[in-house]
């Protein structure tokens, strides 16, 4: 029957390992002993018994009579055959059959008890390598056990919660290090997305409200032409806040989803004629435009650079102060690089701002307000070009406002 777990499997290849190595110490400790058993027992015996010369006869044997006085019980002195009979002298032969026999038998003796103590210590061995193999495959284990509970308890209300390992370096520790990234990555993804989605539901909240308001309000009763053509065209312009809110919220959705093709894109054409196009705009808010655009291509979408150009320009004439100024530089050692004068932006506020529907001062609802969404798209379609979009504070003393850069 198949493990079915880890844990399992791991006790077993330990335990396997551990008697293997275990029976391999153990046959060759019975061969070193079982090679060398012999010349060390012959020596021993030689040391204990000296050899006799050859010319002495060897003690006479007692006489069959005298082993009748023996104590009873006792073995009988009397060798058998093949050594010396009684009264002949023992030869140096002889000497040596004796020697070799008392070896064997004492190797024997020594081979079997070495064996049977051997067979009974690496049962117990066995059984101890199973226990201590379990033990460590708990240690082991219990790393992925405290990730697989967190992982089941997580759910979109507490994504703050991380495993925190407390162990050593190593494969395990980095692995849950790497869980804590991934959970903080999504804990932002995630809270991003509830922004998104609160911040969206107000926006589109707010101008359905101001139309039920202008029908309800403005036109009750037997309103007068004019009252009717006031509350036509703030018809219009809510609508047209809102087919804008919704068309940036689709850019942005195409963004995230990346480019189905690519083909080569002049960005820096791409910037001259943005300029041109919000020219006339500049020159109402008194905003100077200087654009030096060296050329600059890269592969991509050229509808969606054009809007994030369009974006990245817009914003900078819009958030801007009377006779204020913006560049736009592009090329390849800069990318594109739009930068104006404004009210001066807490560095801490800078990132912020790539979040959607994120402004610098709270709504007005005036007119050409934009919907917050300008440099959430441009960070999108950087994002889907390859690109890294930043932004910075610019000093006061340098006349304030931002400097965004798209780097390819």
């Amino acid at each position: 029957m198949p493990f079915r777990s880890e844990r399992a499997r791991l006790t077993a290849l330990y335990a396997a390992l551990l008697v293997l190595a275990g029976s391999l110490l153990t046959g060759v400790v019975y061969v070193l002993v079982e090679e060398g058993m012999y010349s060390s027992i012959n020596m021993a015996v030689t040391t204990a018994v000296p050899a006799q010369r050859l010319d002495r006869p060897a003690p006479a044997w007692p006489s069959p009579s005298a082993t009748a006085f023996l104590p009873t019980g006792l073995p009988s002195a009397v060798p058998a055959s093949p050594l010396p009979t009684p009264g002949t002298g023992a030869r140096l032969p002889e000497a040596l059959a004796i020697t070799r026999t008392v070896s064997d038998a004492a190797g024997s003796a020594a081979l079997d008890r070495l064996l049977t103590v051997s067979v009974v210590v690496l049962v117990c061995y066995a059984v101890l390598s199973v226990a201590l193999a379990w033990w460590t495959a708990g240690r082991v284990l219990r790393p992925i056990a405290v990730i697989t509970d967190t992982a089941r308890r997580l759910s979109g209300e507490n994504l703050h919660e991380r495993i925190a390992l407390d162990a050593p370096p190593g494969e395990l520790k980095r692995l849950a290090d790497t869980f804590d990234g991934m959970l903080g990555r999504m804990e932002r993804l995630v809270s991003a997305q509830q922004r998104f989605a609160a911040n969206a539901a107000h926006e589109l909240r707010t101008p359905l409200a101001v139309q039920r308001a202008a029908a309800e309000i403005g036109l009750a009763g037997d309103p007068s032409p004019e009252r009717v053509a006031r509350m036509r065209a703030k018809l219009i312009e809510v609508a047209d806040g809102s087919e804008r809110i919704i068309e940036g919220l689709l850019l942005l959705a195409a963004s995230e989803q990346g480019l189905k093709e690519r083909r080569t894109v002049a960005v820096d054409e791409l910037a001259r004629q943005t300029a041109a196009a919000l020219a006339d705009e500049a020159a109402r808010r008194d905003v100077t435009l200087d654009v030096r655009a060296l050329p600059l291509e890269v592969e991509g979408d050229p509808v969606l650079l054009e809007r994030l150009l369009h974006n990245l320009v817009a914003n900078a004439v819009r958030h801007n102060v009377p006779r204020g100024r913006v560049e736009v530089r592009t090329g390849p050692g800069t990318g594109i690089e739009v930068a104006n004068t404004g009210p001066v932006v807490p560095p801490d506020t800078v990132p912020l701002l790539f979040e959607p529907f994120r402004r610098l001062n709270a709504r007005t609802h005036g007119p050409g307000e934009g919907a917050g969404l300008g440099l959430s798209i441009v960070d999108a379609i950087a994002r889907a070009h390859g690109a890294t979009a930043t932004a910075s504070a610019n000093p006061e003393a340098a006349g304030g406002g931002l400097t965004v850069r798209v780097a390819f």
